[in-house]
């Protein structure tokens, strides 16, 4: 019997490949456990070849951190088409669906906050970032003036909802879960001081 000639992958389709495996293991395991042992085996590669595509395991785990990050910022993208708070309650939904499917890796991605690896905590902070654009498009949309005060304080509301996420997907109900990170959102900005104008900040500084 003839076996089945294996399909020759081109080096970019086998990076692909390695990084996809490398996210599929955050489902079980944190990202300070992925090796180059364990990818290898999972893949059935030889240690050489993760070393050719990524150098070192710094390396893998920053580029699996990446993939992991915008495959997260991918499912949880808002529906422009939708007014503000829908658009908000649409994508809270999604996210904490993610986090059912993706929990693992969700996990992961919170954590790397705090790693020792800053190249992994630029991953990280670059993906609040862009959650907080998203929501502070919300409540701009709704007539709040964009500031930095806004900013900051929706760039908190985002550490706290990742944490509602880590410690409520699972014990509440979702719609639970998506109402308590909606009203916590809506409670930080009605909680921000009235915005002065930029004249009225300058007269106050010189005095």
């Amino acid at each position: 019997m003839v076996a089945a000639a294996r399909t020759r992958l081109s080096p970019e389709d086998r990076r692909a490949q390695l990084l996809a495996i490398g996210v599929r293991t955050l489902d079980d395991h944190s990202i300070e456990h992925l090796s180059f042992d364990r990818l290898s085996r999972e893949a059935g590669v030889s240690r050489p070849l993760l070393f050719h595509y990524f150098g070192s395991r710094q390396g893998l785990r920053t580029e699996v951190v990446r993939l992991a990050r915008d495959s997260m910022l991918h499912a949880t993208a808002p529906d422009l088409t939708l007014p503000p708070l829908e658009r908000l309650h649409d994508t809270l939904q999604r996210l904490v669906r993610f986090v059912h499917e993706h929990g693992g890796t969700f996990y992961s991605l919170v954590r790397g906050a705090a790693s020792g690896d800053p190249e992994v905590r630029d991953a990280v902070d670059a993906a609040r970032e862009v959650h907080t654009e998203r929501v502070v498009a919300v409540f701009t949309e709704l007539g709040h003036p964009d500031s930095e005060v806004l900013r900051l304080a929706l760039r908190g509301w985002v550490a706290l909802a990742e944490q509602m996420l880590v410690d409520a997907v699972g014990r509440l109900p979702d719609d639970e879960v998506v109402a308590l990170m909606e009203t916590s959102a809506r409670a930080v900005v009605d909680a921000l001081p009235p915005q002065r104008s930029k004249s009225s900040r300058l007269s106050q500084a010189n005095r």
